[in-house]
């Protein structure tokens, strides 16, 4: 990945401010995104605010029998490999589950929370449900414990240099995102800041999707904030010449900005990342077509026995397969 070194440092060395502003362009990012990967961008746009904003507030409506339906799910892996890779037999494999199994085993993840571990257990028994599928069910279910395990933040952890979709990775992800979210929370507190970002493993999650895709596709956005070469970042500075972030002072070598000045960042835009349109809900992109949708008997359809990804929970795999930085066509 071509971005990985620098949203890695910018993982380790980003400001609380910086961060805000990396989160900011978000929409942005998403955009850039779905212009390149989807055949119809605006279905993406619609799918990442369903995903981001309607179906948690969904999930928590439902109260102590917090669970998903099937038609949840389905939008959710169509949601995951739009903006990431596309297998059509997972969307495949998602469908077959029937509408009982879905609610009865995302009751049952649900409740096991905080503990992420037994949650994904619990997930891992839908078909076409995986780590990285059972991460973005848990993100949307609890933001405020786990993030979506997508391969551009995982790259960036100082730690993890290949990717083997498992448990135990994801429980190391989830680890780092939530000690740089206390991290940044605390910073935030000591200087009094009212009005900083209430920082949640989700959201350092999508600063770093953002930071990852628009380094590379348009990294002209990242002129203010962005790290090269393992340099920090610099600080925001006003015209004045004073720092924007009264964080600054927690981090070390933060330089001025050559007299630029930085946009200053809109708080009330945080939680609402893109339109509020509908998500859409027609059926998968036509190069599923080869797949038929008109049966619900996984009996009924022979996979190819060959590696697929992260998620396909009925095809043969290899344990711990190491996934090279290789994240351009997601």
């Amino acid at each position: 990945m071509a971005s990985a070194n620098g949203t890695a440092s910018f993982f380790t060395h980003g400001t609380c401010t910086q961060y805000e502003q990396v989160l900011k362009l978000y929409p942005q990012a998403l955009k850039l995104k779905a212009d390149r990967r989807a055949k119809r961008p605006e279905e993406l746009i619609k799918l990442d605010n369903w995903y981001q904003n309607e179906l948690p507030k969904t999930i928590k409506s439902r109260g102590k029998d917090a669970h998903m339906v099937h038609e949840e799910l389905v939008q959710c892996m169509k949601w995951k490999q739009i903006r990431g890779k596309f297998y059509p037999q997972l969307s495949y494999l998602v469908k077959v589950n029937t509408p009982r199994a879905v609610m009865a085993e995302t009751k049952k993840a649900f409740k096991k929370l905080p503990n992420l571990e037994q949650a994904l257990a619990a997930l891992s028994n839908l078909k076409g449900v995986g780590t990285t599928m059972a991460s973005a069910l848990l993100a949307a279910a609890c933001p405020e414990m786990a993030p979506f395990m997508a391969d551009e933040c995982l790259m960036a952890i100082p730690d993890i240099e290949g990717i083997d979709y498992t448990a135990r990775e994801y429980l190391n992800f989830v680890k780092h995102i939530k000690s740089k979210a206390d991290r940044l929370n605390k910073i935030a507190s000591e200087n009094k800041r009212p009005d900083a970002v209430e920082w949640t493993p989700h959201k350092i999650e999508l600063a770093l999707w953002t930071h990852s895709v628009v380094s590379e596709l348009k990294p002209e956005l990242l002129s203010c904030i962005n790290l090269e070469n393992g340099n920090s970042i610099p600080a925001p500075i006003c015209q004045n010449g004073d720092s924007l972030d009264p964080c600054v002072s927690d981090e070390s070598n933060q330089g001025p900005l050559n007299g630029k000045a930085a946009n200053v960042i809109d708080e009330d835009t945080t939680t609402s990342f893109t339109d509020n349109s509908p998500p859409s809900l027609e059926s998968e992109e036509t190069n599923e077509s080869a797949i038929s949708d008109s049966t619900n008997d996984s009996s009924a359809v022979e996979f190819t026995k060959r590696p697929l990804d992260e998620d396909s929970n009925s095809v043969d795999q290899p344990s711990s397969k190491k996934i090279k930085e290789d994240l351009g066509d997601k």
